[in-house]
């Protein structure tokens, strides 16, 4: 027993005083080593088979159990560091709620001038006649956006953001914590995700720059995250929009993806200067 205490001690002493980049992929060898033990038997159940790309509803229990646990990961580290999770920007106060609620505006605006913009150079068309499909998703997607949303925003903006900065200037975090949000997708399916790579490196980087734009707080980060969730899995589920064909694929997007073109790369351009300027 003495020699667990020991090495439990030298584990904890490890974590306070080594490099910053130490703690993090300390971190997540630890969300790791949690979450496999549940992830094994669930791909079993819902008989995943690597590498064939995961269906919805095979992927959707992977993603639970892997974001159920980040919270308690993330509480293991403030609480090795001495900090609350207010310090990673996700305080008790009201202030983070109307932060959300601009972040949702602001993003669902975003998606509005990206979708209706390419409508009007007749890159795209809108099936309103599935309108009425919209009813059926949108407090469910809404809810499940917002829980995503709010678990990547504390890992990568809250934790990863605050923790890069004990060594590295705003900048330098912000491009790191970047590329590892941009590769940690890779987990869940590497054909589609490879050519959205850029996209999302630039995504997480404007989600940087809301977080420094709201003063610290992840309320706008979080809203902006949800909404663009939100938004793009309600259209998808409605079968709300389709493109015409009339414009490159580089342009509006590699397998349909706004991310993998430079149409959503200029979205976010645009959504980040905002941030930055006003």
């Amino acid at each position: 027993m003495a020699i667990f205490d020991w090495a439990a001690n030298q584990g904890l002493v490890f974590l306070k005083t080594s490099n910053s980049l130490m703690k993090v992929v300390a971190f997540f060898i630890a969300w790791a080593a949690l979450w496999l033990p549940l992830a094994i038997p669930i791909a079993t159940l819902v008989k995943c088979r690597p590498p064939k790309p995961l269906a919805l509803e095979q992927k959707l229990p992977l993603v639970a159990s892997l974001y159920l646990i980040a919270p308690l990961v993330v509480w293991g580290a403030s609480w090795v560091d001495g900090v609350s999770f207010a310090d990673y920007g996700l305080g008790w106060e009201l202030t983070v709620l109307l932060s959300l609620g601009k972040g949702l505006g602001l993003g669902i605006l975003s998606l509005l001038a990206l979708f209706i913009g390419q409508w009007i150079l007749g890159w795209l068309d809108w099936h309103l006649e599935n309108f009425h499909r919209l009813g059926q998703s949108l407090l469910p997607v809404l809810l499940l956006a917002l829980w995503i949303s709010l678990t990547e925003e504390l890992v990568f903006r809250g934790f990863l953001i605050t923790e890069l900065q004990q060594n590295y200037s705003l900048w330098i975090a912000a491009v790191l914590s970047s590329i590892i949000f941009a590769l940690l997708h890779l987990i869940w399916e590497q054909k589609n995700t490879l050519p959205q790579l850029p996209g999302l490196g630039l995504m997480g980087l404007v989600l940087v720059l809301a977080r420094w734009a709201d003063s610290g707080s992840l309320g706008l980060a979080w809203g902006l995250h949800a909404s663009w969730i939100w938004g793009l899995a309600c259209l998808d589920a409605a079968e709300l929009i389709s493109y015409t064909g009339k414009s490159q694929t580089w342009i509006t997007g590699l397998g349909e993806k706004p991310l993998a073109g430079l149409a959503g790369f200029l979205c976010l351009l645009g959504v980040g200067a905002l941030l930055f300027f006003v």
